[in-house]
């Protein structure tokens, strides 16, 4: 959510506000908090947040080159193991490059499943050297003492002088990954590895950054968690040091997972893949796939399937920061129901709090009183309630008597922070002032948190926790606040919320006369540009042991202004309670608070699914949370990329993600918003959410998106059954909800690059509007005509669409256009305006035929909320021979009938049309079917029991 500095977005190049740069708005820059007076706060001073310049490795031209210099290992003693082999590598020559050379290491070759393969190298001595705990991170074993060379579908070849090696697939003789002709690279703080990878690659993931679905060839990915307002191109929130290579020629799929926590680096060539790591030991798993959703669902079994989130997230959710009174908070809820929008969950940004103070509400502006009210009466509604938090945790200042702060005295007494390499605090600063994080590998760090989480939860019962600025975000550089903590509190040094003159592309045409008023009045009014100040002495120099923490001897690209790793992070060398330093674990920060959250959840609020929002992720983070996209625009640019990332974070085991919808930065405008509310509508995670001091995006602000949004928000509360047959689907077997078209249609190369539409499921293809002051949109319909029939949502006509043309759509303001693929049955409810009274509604099915009359589907039930989930209910749905037969498992019941079903693509229409053998109402039109009353003969149950329907 919050950052503090002018970014340079990379790749565009254009300087952007994000939140917490611009300038404080009158209405907003008096009520951080009323439990002190604001222009009393001493201000951070600039100092100290000043880093250390850096020079990246890859923008410097005089850096050197790894791959030329190093001599490489050679690999000597090899023996067969009962699954593999293993050997030692010695080192040939010491270089000492970027860190000191190990001249011993130890290699592990494992076949841990017919699909699945492990190549492990680490030091023979392992002092100084950080191995990721199998207690933090899950760690792929050996399936069966079945699983041998003979077989695994990958095979490890390996050249012993100058060590490299080369995964096969064995059924094609492909070459899949293979390091022989570039030495291998190991030191104590640089670890580098290549691969060849044949020309005109398809290679996805390696989240998380701001980018289309595929790395092409000269794309950096650096792998580095970061608070930064959505930089094109830059390392943003999120580490997933995954990549998929897609193959066409074979037509087939495989991954690399690098089992890692270190500060990473990819770069992507025409041939070949340069992997790097700053730390830690190579733990490499190979999934062969063959197809991609084999692929991903192989990988995302080993990190840890996703959660199955409570039914109720699927609604829609509304927040922004700037609802500064409980009153406003009120007022937002009052009109959504007065223009009839549904409306499931309001969040809280930092407006609630006490002086921006972690879990406390501020006693005029929120007073705990109306508060409580509050919550009580949206519980009364089946609405819902969540409030944000950030990781710093305030520090009182011990000269000021009336600065008490439980919350840090209960951490700090338990042990609970982070620590200076000396022992003493680390404090650094966040919203509040300076602030201690904590350490969630101290030992009673659990019992902390969960007392905090529970304490306030006895005081708000809010209905799920929102863990924001987790990479972790600190606004200073170092232990800043050992000496200024005295200074709390403290506010930051800079201003924010007003961003009255930003606006998305093409509003200057689509609203001229407005922003020839903005124009007028921005040339009138002076400002004065933020700039921020760097010390330029890099200090990269190598040392021994763990090496040079702060300023390691390779620099990455990180997408702070002076690439210092401890610009607007807790520093590298900040210490946890076992002597990790987070130099090795930033990446896993957000990661560690999320378990930590979700354990205290359970306590708090047992046998509730926990729902919570993180912004920082890691590889099998959606185990316990959901991720939205952090701090994006309000422009087209950002409205496009949230569907590669969205794409992304599903085959990354976080399927239930969403983008601040309308933009977070700047202002939208009614033509953006109206577009992305309604594409918002088909992500799994539903929300707006906007920047303090911009226009007011609730979707009723205009009429125009609330018409809009109605449109499609009615479409997803009426597939609210198929999207959680969906979730459950993911949690079981790790397939994401949205789904590529290069996934479904896995052979045809040309689909490989259009993330511009994408499938919800298998069933749906969505082709949104993604730039401005058009009414038209292209999108492609993979095998229409030849082997698929797509349908239009709207009309239920057959479309005449050709494979392999893109397609021109009539899409006007206020349309999406939808389609439904043939060979699908969707299970619907009528809608109602909050989800629980959705659940209370008659249920239908909408059958959509293939070339050959048939089609399948399946729905999944409990009760949407229990974490052990007791009773649940899956119905399987075939259609084939004018029949559709419902056959139902499960004990979980429910009474709510089956109200109609409607047919698309029956060529003639019908004599009769009967439901269980009784002639039943229909009509036909346009080749649809709907067979309608169904009610009274489905009054114990939709799917009490099998049924049969024939035409």
């Amino acid at each position: 959510m919050h950052l503090s500095t002018f970014v340079n977005f990379i790749g565009l190049g254009l300087i952007s506000t994000v939140c917490g740069s611009p300038i404080a708005t009158e209405s907003n820059s008096n009520k951080a908090s009323s439990t002190f007076d604001e222009s009393s706060r001493a201000t951070i001073s600039d100092e100290m947040t000043w880093g250390v310049a850096q020079t990246p490795n890859i923008l410097n031209d005089t850096a050197v080159d790894a791959n030329a210099v190093a001599k490489g290992y050679d690999l000597v003693n090899v023996s067969q193991t009962a699954h593999g082999l293993a050997g030692i590598l010695k080192l040939n020559e010491a270089t000492n490059i970027y860190g000191y050379d190990f001249d011993c290491l130890n290699l592990l070759v494992e076949y841990q499943a017919d699909s699945r393969l492990h190549v492990h190298i680490e030091p023979a001595n392992l002092t100084d050297v950080f191995v990721l705990p199998e207690d933090l991170i899950a760690k792929p074993r050996i399936e069966s003492n079945n699983v041998t060379f003979d077989t695994s579908d990958l095979v490890f070849k390996y050249q012993e002088k100058n060590f490299g090696f080369s995964v096969i697939r064995s059924s094609t003789g492909e070459v899949l990954f293979s390091t022989i002709g570039n030495p291998l690279v190991y030191s104590n703080q640089f670890i580098q590895f290549n691969t060849t990878l044949p020309k005109d690659h398809v290679v996805t993931g390696l989240g998380e950054s701001i980018h289309g679905s595929i790395n092409e060839p000269g794309v950096v990915k650096t792998l580095f968690a970061n608070d930064v307002g959505d930089p094109i191109d830059g390392n943003i929130y999120g580490v997933h040091p995954v990549y998929m290579d897609h193959r066409y020629d074979s037509n087939t799929a495989h991954s690399v997972y690098w089992r890692t926590s270190a500060i990473q680096e990819v770069v992507v060539e025409e041939e070949a893949l340069t992997w790097r790591a700053l730390s830690g030991v190579v733990d490499l798993y190979f999934f062969s796939g063959p197809e991609p959703k084999d692929v991903i669902k192989q990988y995302v079994h080993e990190i840890g399937l996703p959660a199955l989130q409570p039914y109720w997230a699927l609604g829609y959710h509304q927040c922004r920061w700037g609802y500064d009174t409980i009153e406003e908070l009120e007022e937002v809820v009052s009109n959504f129901k007065k223009f009839d929008i549904p409306l499931e969950t309001i969040w809280s940004d930092i407006d609630y709090m006490d002086g921006y103070k972690d879990f406390t509400t501020d006693p005029h502006r929120y007073p705990l009183d109306k508060f409580k009210k509050f919550i009580d009466d949206i519980h009364g509604t089946d609405q819902h309630y969540i409030p944000m938090f950030d990781a710093g945790i305030y520090v009182p200042n011990p000269n000021n008597a009336s600065d008490i702060y439980e919350i840090f005295h209960n951490g700090n007494e338990s042990d609970s922070f982070l620590k200076n390499p000396d022992g003493s605090l680390y404090i650094g600063s966040v919203w509040p002032g300076f602030t201690a994080f904590p350490d969630f590998l101290a030992p009673k760090s659990q019992e902390f948190w969960t007392k905090t989480i529970k304490d306030f939860y006895d005081k708000v019962q809010f209905d799920g926790l929102w863990c924001d600025m987790n990479e972790a975000s600190s606004f200073c550089v170092g232990s800043c606040g050992s000496e200024g903590y005295l200074q709390n509190p403290a506010k930051p040094n800079f201003e924010y919320g007003d961003v009255s003159d930003t606006y998305p592309k093409g509003f200057e045409q689509s609203n001229a006369s407005e922003y020839s008023s903005i124009q007028q009045k921005a040339s009138s009014t002076s400002s004065a540009a933020s700039s921020s100040t760097s010390i330029s002495d890099s200090q990269n120099t190598i040392a021994p042991g763990k090496g040079n923490i702060n300023y390691p001897p390779y620099a990455i690209n990180h997408a702070q202004g002076d690439h210092d790793l401890a610009t607007h992070a807790i520093s590298p060398n900040a210490t946890h309670y076992d002597g990790t330093i987070e130099y090795d674990v930033h990446n896993l920060y957000g990661y560690m608070e999320v378990n930590a959250t979700y354990n205290a959840l359970l306590e708090a609020i047992p046998n509730k699914r926990p729902f919570i929002l993180s912004r920082a992720t890691f590889a099998g983070s959606g185990k316990h949370a959901a991720h939205w996209g952090g701090d994006n625009t309000a422009d087209w640019a950002w409205m496009y990329f949230s569907i590669p990332q969205a794409l992304s974070m599903g085959m990354s085991g976080i399927p239930f993600f969403g983008v601040d919808v309308c933009g977070f930065n700047s202002n939208t405008d009614s033509e953006l918003c109206s577009r992305w509310m309604q594409l918002g509508s088909f992500f799994p995670f539903y929300r707006n959410h906007n920047t303090l001091g911009a226009i007011s995006q609730e979707p009723y602000v205009w009429s125009s998106v609330t018409d809009a949004t109605k449109i499609t928000m009615n479409i997803r509360y009426l597939l609210l059954p198929y999207y959680y047959s969906l979730l459950h689907e993911s949690h079981e077997s790790g397939l994401p909800v949205l789904r590529a078209l290069s996934w479904e249609f896995p052979n045809q190369r040309n689909l490989s690059t259009v993330d511009t539409q994408f499938f919800v499921g298998d069933a749906l293809l969505v082709t949104p509007v993604l730039e401005p002051s058009v009414e038209t949109v292209k999108g492609v319909f993979p095998g229409s005509g030849i082997t698929e029939i797509y349908y239009d949502w709207y009309t239920h006509e057959q479309v005449d669409f050709q494979a392999g043309k893109n397609e021109t759509l009539e899409a006007p303001l206020g349309h999406i256009p939808l389609h439904i693929r043939g060979g699908n049955i969707l299970p619907t409810q009528e809608p109602g305006y909050t989800i629980a009274q959705s659940r209370k509604n008659p249920f239908g099915l909408i059958v959509a035929l293939d070339k050959n009359g048939g089609a399948s589907g399946k729905l999944y039930l409990d009760d949407g909320e229990s974490q052990e989930v007791e009773s649940s209910l899956f119905v399987n749905f075939v259609a084939l021979n004018n029949t559709i037969v419902s056959s139902p498992y499960g004990d979980y019941k429910i009474s709510e009938p089956l109200s109609n079903i409607t047919i698309l693509g029956v060529n003639e229409k019908p004599d009769s049309v009967t439901f269980e053998g009784k002639d039943v109402t229909y009509t036909y039109e346009n080749s649809t079917l709907f067979v309608t009353d169904l009610n009274k003969d489905s009054k114990d149950g939709a799917f009490d029991k099998q049924f049969t329907l024939k035409w």
